[in-house]
């Protein structure tokens, strides 16, 4: 792998002490607690709106009533975890996590209250105990993100820098963080100072081709700290959410519009066509399995059914409960002509999150001096092989608090040595399909690197994508569409990598034998 991206050459200059990648709630949570002496620069490749955290409709768990203990959370989170999940990162997740809720109870994140005033409670796939806080009924990720973006921008010290995106990661003679290549939407590129780098640019659904994410996330943030020698973890960890809406005219857009696990915790039923259920027996907590056995239950269903999709079912409740408990969904749904209270909803399972990423402690760190990771960018282990549903948003909460303690405390101010120097040289001597040669990508990893791999299906996914590697660096050049292409494939082979190396089947990763 190319240590750098380009042969940068940027026509701008600016400094700042702490550089967050990303305006999601890990990012947005991260500035907000940064010390005020500091300067901090957030970066979004887009706009506010458009991130995963925006389009978060599960909530945010923690064990936060009485009949609930960080113990139990911790339990439930190794078990849906395939019992890989960091024990010291885990029971540092579960336990301040009921923190984490009230700090943002303070800072009024307008959560659903029951008629006395108290937090209403839900629960998701994996839990035993209702621990899912939410607000605006399905749109928590929204109404967080609402509440936090102004308060970080009203700081003095904190500056957005909107449609810049990552480009590459610049290190001293020693390992540590100097500077950041930026690419804006002119594709003018900067030269950005800085001794401090917190990566929280959220997932990589681009890779798939279905994908609840949204256009943004390629991966940006993970691939330039691993082209820096960040170290990478779990990568073999994909989840796909069982309960995208299945959308055969193909009319609304290119992400997958997600039917909340909230809706199965509140009583939504998978059945096929028939109107059978299918998922009891496969599971003790049937429909609430943790998400890699729904989702391999769907496709096991739809492989005997020849059909391309399953329903959810939740009829049985009220028109009036739910307009106000999940209001998104309603609408969307009746958008497109679905009643979800009179209607089953079609549903099949879609690319969602990413397990794996920069391997950071419990204090956000990676093994390169100043660079930090956190939210879904990051692996620190609270997940092992399969999240467990609305844990996502608490560890952006609960670790990137840690980040800005970690640098509030070392006061790593922006170095002036900035030498930059790139080990790319590019022939420029094709003009390369972007597009066609993401799609083709997307399809590959589809295919052979999806809910279930085959070791022949992997080997081939690996040389392909190797060889798009080759054309990417032999044609390189500094715009967003080469960049974002590069960045998608550098991630897509470390999934592969870690696929080919993980040979036993676990949590989300399930590998069956080639046929012969």
């Amino acid at each position: 792998m190319k240590r750098y991206s380009y042969n940068w050459n940027p026509q701008k200059e600016l400094a700042t002490d702490v550089l967050i990648v990303g305006s999601g709630i890990a990012g947005l949570y991260t500035a907000l607690n940064i010390d005020a002496k500091l300067s901090v620069t957030v970066l979004t490749k887009e706009s506010i709106d458009l991130s995963n955290s925006w389009l978060a409709q599960g909530g945010i768990a923690a064990a936060i009533k009485s009949d609930d203990t960080p113990e139990y959370h911790y339990v439930d989170t190794q078990v849906a975890g395939a019992e890989l999940c960091d024990p010291l990162a885990t029971e540092t997740l579960v336990r301040e996590g009921p923190g984490a809720i009230e700090s943002l109870r303070r800072l009024n994140v307008p959560f659903d209250l029951n008629a006395d005033g108290d937090l209403r409670v839900t629960r998701e796939g994996g839990h035993h105990h209702n621990r899912i806080v939410h607000a605006g009924g399905d749109a928590t990720g929204r109404e967080t993100v609402k509440t936090l973006a102004p308060l970080v921008f009203a700081r003095e010290n904190v500056t957005l820098m909107e449609r810049t995106m990552l480009a590459d990661i610049v290190t001293d003679s020693d390992g540590k963080i100097v500077s950041a290549i930026l690419l804006d939407e002119n594709d003018v590129q900067i030269l950005m100072k800085t001794a401090n780098i917190v990566i929280a640019t959220g997932g990589i659904g681009q890779i798939y081709p279905i994908s609840t994410n949204p256009s943004v996330a390629t991966g940006d943030g993970l691939a330039a700290a691993y082209r820096a020698g960040a170290d990478l973890k779990d990568m073999e960890f994909v989840q796909f959410h069982p309960t995208a809406l299945y959308d055969a005219t193909g009319k609304y857009g290119e992400r997958a519009f997600l039917i909340s696990e909230a809706m199965r915790g509140e009583g939504a039923l998978l059945k096929n066509r028939k109107g059978v259920r299918f998922m009891t027996g496969q599971h003790e907590l049937a429909e609430l399995a943790p998400r890699d056995i729904v989702a391999r239950g769907i496709l096991s269903e739809l492989q005997k059914s020849g059909d391309a999709n399953v329903f959810l079912d939740i009829t049985h409740k009220e028109r009036e409960f739910l307009e106000k408990r999940f209001p998104t969904i309603f609408n969307e749904c009746l958008r497109r002509g679905i009643d979800i209270s009179k209607d089953f909803i079609p549903v099949a399972p879609a690319y969602h999150y990413m397990m794996g990423g920069i391997k950071v402690d419990i204090n956000a760190r990676s093994n390169i001096p100043g660079l930090y990771a956190v939210g879904e960018a990051a692996c620190t282990g609270v997940h092992g092989a399969n999240r467990l549903a609305s844990n996502s948003m608490l560890e952006c909460l609960v670790f990137g608090k840690r980040a800005a303690d970690l640098i509030n405390a070392s006061v790593n101010e922006t170095s002036g040595n900035a030498a930059f120097i790139s080990a790319v040289s590019s022939s420029n001597s094709e003009k390369l399909d972007y597009t066609a040669l993401r799609n083709d990508l997307q399809a590959i990893m589809a295919d052979r690197v999806g809910p279930v791999k085959t070791p022949k299906g992997l080997q081939a996914a690996k040389q392909y994508t190797e060889e798009l590697l080759d054309k990417l660096y032999a044609n390189s050049n500094p715009s967003k569409k080469y960049l974002e292409l590069l960045n998608i494939a550098q991630v897509a082979l470390a999934i592969i990598e870690a696929s080919i190396d993980r040979k036993e089947s676990i949590g989300s990763h399930y590998v069956i034998a080639d046929k012969k």
